[in-house]
């Protein structure tokens, strides 16, 4: 005898989020110098990209040297050219700055004219701003429109480079 099915009202779905993923996969034989590949769970851009020949156990090996977007820290990894590989997703934009908070939080102009001002003046690994960081200060001052490159992979976000605007 079979039990009673559950009514569709009884069935719930779990929300989430909007179904973008931090990454994808590829097989680590496709990873290209000036690429990006996840290294020790972090998102980085392939400074160098070498293989070995197939060896006694069949499987030829990528030896991947990047380097993390946002630190800049170096990371390697040997895989298997035949084995996947996450990369991550990198979306670069480009904003116009319209403030600069004294802790210094920008304020940004998205491109639907709503303002983002979540971004940090970028700092080195001592915690003080870095030369990009200066320039966007030295610009601001000087009453000078700039526009700055965002980079933003697996959930962070990171300006990057400035520039005055033409």
């Amino acid at each position: 005898m079979c039990s009673k099915m559950a009514s569709t009202d009884d069935i719930t779905f779990e929300g989430g989020d909007s179904g973008a993923s931090h990454t994808f996969p590829i097989q680590a034989g496709a990873i290209k110098k000036n690429g990006h590949v996840m290294l020790k769970d972090k998102p980085c851009k392939v400074v160098d990209y070498s293989t070995s020949k197939t060896g006694k156990h069949g499987h030829a090996k990528a030896h991947i040297v990047g380097l993390d977007i946002f630190t800049g820290k170096k990371y390697e990894d040997i895989c298997p050219t035949s084995h996947n590989m996450e990369v991550p997703v990198v979306k670069r934009s480009e904003l116009q700055l319209i403030d600069i908070t004294s802790d210094g939080f920008c304020t940004l102009l998205l491109d639907n004219g709503d303002t983002k001002d979540d971004l940090i003046l970028p700092k080195d690994t001592d915690g003080n701003y870095d030369d990009i960081a200066k320039n966007i200060q030295n610009l601001f001052s000087n009453g000078k429109a700039i526009v700055v490159t965002v980079l933003a992979a697996c959930g962070f976000e990171k300006i990057v480079a400035a520039k005055e605007m033409s």
